[in-house]
């Protein structure tokens, strides 16, 4: 089946038929904002005909109740349903008159039905349009009569698909229907012919894709805090479920029903998805034996079935066909199956009227598979869209009930409770009345002659079968149910979960999980899939102790990308098969399917029973919380029974601020003089009279230490935070204090130690002793293989919050704890320097390559002289053995930590120490990813921020002149004969306060050109060539230049290759490196690379922008004419082929002269307003105030 087709037409169709038939309600005088008089005979000079006014009265009528967009959102998706019904009918040869609707018999878009229009048997055809149709040539209008003729036709056999077409839908089907283009068209080109064979596939897949676009319209407006109304709760929660699920929830369910009460070898072997149950105790088995008399005395027709959220109808199609298998094992034919299958086993109900149309179309084209007279024997199905009472006719009611208080008390009952039905769907508590009395009324009322009478039977009598089908009790439950947190939803939803579900008002899938078992008759079965978080979260306890006392046939924990539309790690699901019953140690089944990343896998893995587990709940009763633990073991279990880690030490979640682009930035945005970096405590963060704090975010995996990169505004004990609506202060007594950290959202679990001098907020947890054990054996313990597995039961759905964290059991081994210390401190120390070793670190002092260039020293003599210079490959050769060093050492110690816990625990047959590369956070070295961070580093040499002669930061904010300075009473060699690489008039001053002479010279006017050729002298790549001299010699330069270009993998000379990544690549890198909060900041002209420059925004000044039109942009501009008249002039004397190469160099030159023209118009508006800008307001912010002259940030 072509999905990608099907989802492309889908998505198409919506929006089509949408826009055709706002156009054809145009046609009428109705637009969104602008209705004619309702009462109008004509509109633009058409006069209306009487079915015309009193249709189109109707549909303004229901525009003035629902409201115009979700009208022609309602007839779209009506003639959709009624398109794609009519295509499968004729693909099929469903259809009674055997004449194709679409194409002819070949498949080509040529509607059979306009061929045959003179020969059809068609129910309610008049024979007298079709010929005055043909004669006038009026072929489009002659498809649209057959077409509404053909879907009146059925009516009669498919009531519930094909609504007889006299209402406003009529007046709004789309014209053209027969063009190159339309629906019908794309319908027949777009989806192969054999991809409607499946009616349950090929339906359940249109439906899904047609909402598409509606559920990301939902959800975005969820975003904005806009509440998920009953009208988009179906497109919010309509989920295709995969195929081989639906079979293991029904074999597992249905079939178990029958075959555990009537033993069959032969069906079981056709059900690919059946799980044999576990071997029980005796004394489980004699209950069971009991539970099986039970089943044993059951017939077919007494089995009842439904699917409460039945969707597009896939689950009741499927125990269509099982149910088939039932009835023929037992002896019934195939035709008597079909009809007491649709009449007495199969119920599906749906919050959505679409989706119950078509889901009654996929049961009723099963019952036509299975029996070819099928639509002759007027049989309908009890499935059910919800409806509401809110507008029952009260007189209607008076003449229902005819004066029988009985029959009012009990009419009086289900319009109560039906009230707003379609805010709640099948969650409604309905009380059981005498059903069968009042059918017996609507008996009467259709031998009757009554006004009321069409009300009583279209309004009243779907109300009292949709109660009856939510009060009675079933045999099988079978669903995927909405996963939509209960927060999302309406307030009157919200309410009535809160008062009728308060232990699963989480989510409406755990409101689901109980009403099902509610629906559910003693002994029966519930099969459902839903999200996993029910089997251990927190916020689930109440209700999964609830539901466990119900006995769990089996499982297939499917986690993660079970739904292949559905991406990421977020949404994680289980499909589970409960037995009403509560049998103490009764051992179920369940398949561990979260390994495999695909939804193939995962069934492959289901069918070959590798990760079968068996337990009983009693099994993991042990663990706090009650999660469902199938998988533990018992020695890991009863580890649960003894100190877990809230006994040693405090997990506490930090402040959420409210507003985080107010108070937190990432260290390196700010003014490094209003930075705290190295307090160790609270009172020394008192009297610091410093602004910004370190501070814990969680962040990306990586184990022991590293990811500090944000800070807090906590200046005078973090008063404005504490002043702002909106946040959330949470245990400040513990900030500053020495502990562990981790990030309590990630996709697997890392922690790291945390200094004295650091605040947390809520995404970065922290963990700190209470003094008995120390925090290193803690941490030892916390990233270990142990941890790991006891985090997989209390919290596998990926939040690893205070509440899990401090229920990890912890077993203190006086003995082996200097040894873990040991590794731990070796653990951190070796992290630590990972970390530093990157310009992201705060601690950064010196680039590696620069650091090690004493690998690879060259000496050269020339006379009396020696000059020393070195090769950059040595200096990478050492660092690449220096980072395998550290990764090997540290993978070492993980696995001795992992060997030491294993062994306290006892966990040797199930666990190993090993560890694998991908989960070792310290770095190799990496070529081209380190060559990088050395232009980098260099980039920030050149500006200033690091310095070759002082360690660490150099400037980052202050008075530049308190950092950097100028004797101009030196004379600087550069201006002489340039015979010394010594700048002796440019001194730096370290953090010591001591004054070094530069090495190396920032620039001067903090704007560094990045231009295609070298038209300025302090054009980005001279200064870089010069930079690698100054660090590793003239006499290995151009070696070492070639090296830096080859790992930058660019083509041609060096210096060109170094140009080509400053100009095309380098601000994407850096913008990367500082997440996209960039320190540099590219001033750029555009495509052409007119002009490029960049400046550090520390150095910023009012009149940067100012220089940068003056000295350069300018500048550039008079170089471009010089060239273009240059060149012009070259091409005149030029050969024929040389013409060709010049006048591609030319038109380049124009190009980017023309940009620059209209980029100086940008510059010269902003620097006339000598703007300011204020560190503390981050990059976010203040680059936001050139948007229109700088790059994008990527």
């Amino acid at each position: 089946m072509d999905k990608n087709a099907i989802k492309k037409f889908a998505v198409w169709a919506r929006r089509e038929l949408i826009e055709r038939v706002s156009q054809k309600a145009m046609q009428y005088g109705i637009e969104k904002d602008n209705i004619v008089d309702a009462a109008a005979d004509s509109i633009n000079g058409k006069v209306l005909t009487d079915t015309q006014k009193n249709q189109r009265r109707a549909l303004i009528s229901q525009i003035n109740a629902k409201g115009y967009e979700e009208v022609m959102e309602e007839v779209a998706y009506t003639w959709f349903n009624r398109l794609i019904a009519l295509r499968f009918m004729e693909v099929n040869g469903y259809l009674p008159t055997r004449v194709r609707v679409f194409t002819d018999e070949e498949n080509n878009f040529k509607p059979q039905i306009i061929d045959e229009a003179l020969h059809l048997d068609l129910d309610g055809l008049n024979m007298e349009k079709v010929y005055e149709f043909k004669n006038a040539n009026q072929t489009e209008e002659l498809y649209k009569y057959l077409l509404i003729t053909q879907c009146n036709a059925l009516n009669s056999v498919l009531p519930g698909m094909f609504q007889r077409i006299s209402d406003y839908t009529e007046l709004l089907l789309p014209d053209n229907l027969l063009r190159e283009g339309s629906v019908i068209e794309q319908m027949i080109s777009t989806i192969p012919e054999e991809d409607w064979q499946d009616a349950v596939q090929i339906i359940g897949w249109l439906y899904q894709y047609y909402n598409a676009e509606k559920k990301d319209e939902v959800f975005a407006a969820l975003k904005k805090n806009v509440k998920i109304t009953k009208e988009n709760i179906p497109a919010a929660t309509q989920l295709f479920t995969p195929d081989w699920i639906v079979r293991y929830m029904v074999e597992n369910s249905l079939g178990r029903l029958w075959v555990e009460g009537h033993p069959n070898d032969e069906l079981k072997s056709g059900w690919k998805y059946y799980l044999e149950e576990a071997e029980q105790e005796p004394e489980v088995q004699a209950q069971l034996v009991e539970i099986r008399k039970e089943y044993a005395a059951m017939i077919p027709e007494q089995i009842k079935c439904i699917d409460p959220c039945c969707g597009s109808g896939h689950i009741l199609a499927y125990l269509f066909d099982v149910l088939v298998q039932i009835y023929e094992s037992y002896g019934y034919t195939t035709r008597e199956a079909v009809e007491s299958i649709v009449k007495n086993n199969l119920y599906g109900l749906d919050i959505d009227d679409r989706a119950a149309q078509l889901a009654y179309f996929a049961v009723m084209m099963k019952a036509r598979q299975y029996d070819r007279r099928f639509f002759h024997r007027q049989i309908q199905p009890n499935i059910y869209a919800m409806q509401e009472s809110n507008d029952i006719d009260y007189y209607a009611l008076e003449y229902f009930c005819n004066g029988d208080a009985k029959l009012k008390k009990a009419i009086d009952s289900i319009i109560k409770e039906m009230h707003d039905a379609k805010e709640y769907g099948s969650i409604l508590n309905i009380t059981p009345v005498d059903f069968p009395a009042l059918y017996v009324r609507f008996d009467e009322v259709r031998d009757d002659i009554s006004m009321s009478r069409e009300t009583v039977l279209n309004k009243l009598l779907p109300l009292v079968q949709i109660a009856e089908a939510l009060a009675q009790k079933y045999d099988v439950v079978c669903t995927n149910p909405p996963y939509m947190a209960v927060s999302n939803a309406g307030a009157k939803v919200n309410d009535y979960v809160r008062m009728n579900y308060p232990d699963e008002k989480v989510d409406m899938y755990a409101v689901f999980i109980y009403k099902c078992g509610q629906m559910a008759k003693r002994n029966a079965f519930q099969a459902m899939i839903t999200q996993h978080g029910w089997m251990f979260l927190g916020s689930f306890e109440k209700m999964r102790v609830k539901k466990i006392k119900h006995d769990i046939i089996n499982m297939a924990h499917l986690g993660a990308r079970a739904f292949e539309e559905i991406g990421g790690e977020v949404v994680q699901t289980t499909s589970f098969v409960f037995r009403t019953s509560g049998i103490s140690n009764y051992v179920g089944r369940y398949a561990r399917l979260i390994e495999p990343t695909t939804q193939a896998g995962k069934e492959n893995l289901f069918l070959s029973k590798e990760t079968v587990y068996t337990a009983s709940k009693e099994s993991y009763a042990s663990i706090p919380g009650s999660p469902v633990a199938y998988w533990i073991s018992r020695r890991l279990s009863q580890a649960f029974s003894d100190k877990l880690l809230g006994d040693y030490a405090q997990t506490k979640q930090g402040f959420a601020t409210g507003n985080n682009d107010l108070f937190l930035r990432f260290w390196h945005e700010v003014d490094a003089d209003k930075s705290a970096l190295n307090l160790l405590s609270k009172e020394e963060a008192a009297v610091s009279n410093r602004k910004w704090f370190p501070c814990n975010k969680g962040g990306s995996f990586r184990k022991w230490y590293g990811n500090n990169i944000y800070l807090a505004n906590w200046a005078n004990d973090g008063s404005q935070m504490r002043n702002f609506k909106g946040s959330v202060i949470r245990n400040p007594q513990f900030y500053f204090k020495e502990g562990i950290t981790w990030s309590s959202l990630a996709n697997q679990l890392s922690l790291r130690y945390s200094p004295e001098g650091f605040l947390f907020e809520s995404k970065g947890s922290m963990c700190y002793t209470n003094g008995f054990v120390d925090i290193r054996y803690l941490l030892g313990l916390l990233n270990s293989k142990v941890a790991s597995e006891a985090l997989s039961v209390l919290s596998p759905t990926l939040d690893f919050h205070e509440g899990p964290m401090s229920k990890v059991p912890v077993i203190f081994s006086k003995e082996n704890n200097e040894s873990v210390i040991s590794l731990v401190n070796s653990c951190i120390e070796l992290s630590h320097k990972d970390w530093d070793s990157s310009e992201i670190s705060w601690d950064f002092e010196e680039h590696p390559l620069v650091r090690l260039k004493d690998s690879m020293k060259f000496t050269a003599t020339d006379g009396n002289s020696e000059s020393v210079a070195y090769f950059l490959h040595g200096a990478y050769r050492a660092w690449e053995n220096e980072c395998e060093e550290r990764f090997n050492q540290l993978k070492a110690n993980e696995e001795e930590l992992n060997r030491i816990f294993i062994d306290i625990y006892g966990l040797q047959d199930e666990l190993t120490p090993e560890v694998e590369d991908k989960d070792v956070t310290v770095r190799k070295a990496n070529l081209q990813r380190d060559v990088k961070s050395l232009i980098s580093y260099a980039v920030g040499c050149m500006f200033g921020r690091y310095s070759l002669d002082v360690d660490g930061l150099a400037y980052a904010g202050g008075e530049w002149g308190n950092v950097y300075k100028h004797d101009p009473s030196v004379l600087d060699p550069e201006k002489e004969d340039g015979s010394t690489a010594t700048l002796a008039g440019d001194y730096v001053i370290g953090k010591d306060r001591q004054c070094y002479i530069c090495t190396f010279v920032p620039d001067k006017d903090n704007i560094i050109p990045i231009c295609d050729d070298e038209y300025f002298d302090d054009d980005m790549v001279g200064r870089f060539v010069k930079f690698i001299e100054a660090v590793y010699g003239r006499d290995t330069l151009e070696e070492n230049l070639k090296f830096i270009a080859d790992a930058l993998g660019g083509k041609g000379q060096p210096r060109e290759v170094i140009r080509n990544y400053f100009l095309n690549d380098f601000y994407t890198d850096h913008c990367k490196i500082y997440q996209k909060r960039p320190i540099y900041w590219l001033f750029d002209s555009g495509k052409k690379n007119g002009f490029k420059a960049l400046i550090y925004m520390h150095r910023y000044q009012p009149d940067t922008i100012a220089r940068i039109r003056t000295d350069y942009v300018h500048e550039q501009q008079s170089r471009y004419r010089t060239a273009i008249a240059d060149m012009e002039n070259r091409i005149v004397n030029a050969s024929t082929s040389e013409r060709v190469k010049l006048n591609k160099a030319l038109t380049k030159l124009q190009d980017q002269d023309t940009e620059l023209r209209s980029y100086e118009e940008k510059i010269h508006h902003l620097a006339d307003q000598m703007i300011t800008i204020d560190l503390d307001d981050g990059v976010k912010v203040n680059y936001a105030k050139f948007q229109d002259v700088l790059a994008k940030i990527k």
